[in-house]
């Protein structure tokens, strides 16, 4: 199980990756204390490069490839903040590749793709169907593909997320994490759980694409179809076989599925609490924070901000 590992890992890619990120700060919330009775920290991930935590993922990866690898180029699928991740660590590093994206991506994120210097090119309306095109077009191309959760180095590069969190705070009773293919919330869990052992840790998804937390109630990832979202950062299927299954499947304590009218609700209660931008997959942590954070009235509480990527047009009817 990968998760007797991310712990070490997690160290050596936060070292590994400190020249080209960003340590986010872990920010009390008064309002978010207030109306849970919790001791609420948010880790403000959407003040990160590139506006959300994959690029932790992004670099990681790259940084672990060998020069033949990174001389044939690289391949990667994404709603849109992965996409974007890559594509800046790309030009960072002097590298080339595409980037799928599923045409249902958001203009503001495929536009940072663009702004970051990488092809885009459009498949599928799924974004599993647009991560096996990748994959495929890897393979076919002989490049390397960059799984935006189903990868060892890129899950470890979330992980640093975890160990920034450990330096911040002294004490975790439990962590709410948006969960889409599950790189992030395995490995901030798999280090924060080495750390403190007795953390709970919640998953939170939009009902409207609740696949991880359907899958866990069946034992098996499961194919099921993803209605429309704000957050889109989280939508969509996983795909077969993915290590993250097995590592949620170990590490989360429990799930909550939250309304659309939900995660506007709680975007909004951000914005003026906190006097930042957030994205929808960010307000899915927060709504089920607000949903189950009566369970930790009086605990340390952590919740991940975990972008910033969101349309003008989004943002308006949110707010």
């Amino acid at each position: 199980m990968y998760s007797g590992t991310i712990a070490d890992d997690a160290v050596i890619a936060a070292d590994r990756i400190g020249d080209y990120v960003r340590k986010t700060p872990l920010e009390y919330s008064p309002y978010f204390s207030e109306i849970t009775g919790a001791n609420v920290w948010l880790k403000l991930e959407n003040l990160q490069i590139t506006g959300s935590f994959k690029l932790r993922g992004a670099c990681n990866k790259l940084l672990s490839l060998s020069p033949e690898q990174t001389a044939n180029g690289c391949v990667t699928a994404s709603s849109g903040n992965h996409g974007a991740a890559v594509a800046h660590a790309m030009n960072k590093l002097g590298l080339t590749g595409v980037v799928f994206v599923p045409e249902t991506a958001s203009s503001a994120k495929v536009d940072a793709i663009r702004r970051a210097g990488a092809q885009v090119q459009f498949f599928g309306t799924d974004g599993l169907d647009t991560e096996q095109h990748a994959r495929q077009y890897a393979t076919d191309n002989g490049m390397t593909y960059i799984s935006p959760y189903n990868d060892t180095d890129v899950i470890a590069g979330q992980a640093s997320c975890g160990v920034e969190i450990a330096s911040q705070i002294d004490s975790v009773d439990a962590l709410f994490v948006a969960v889409g293919g599950g790189g992030l919330i395995g490995g901030v869990a798999g280090f924060l759980k080495s750390v403190h052992p007795r953390m709970q840790t919640i998953g939170c998804q939009p009902a409207a694409s609740a696949v991880m937390a359907a899958s866990a109630k069946a034992g098996r990832l499961l194919e099921m179809p993803s209605e429309p979202t704000l957050s889109d950062g989280t939508a969509g299927g996983i795909e077969a076989g993915a290590i993250t299954f097995d590592l949620c499947q170990e590490l989360v304590d429990d799930y909550v599925l939250v309304s659309e009218d939900d995660i506007a609700e709680a975007m909004r209660e951000f914005i003026d609490a906190h006097h930042m931008l957030l994205e929808g997959a960010a307000g899915v942590a927060l709504a089920g924070l607000k949903q189950l954070g009566d369970r930790f009235r009086g605990r340390d509480v952590v919740a991940i901000v975990c972008g910033a990527n969101i349309s003008r047009d989004v943002l308006r009817g949110v707010v």
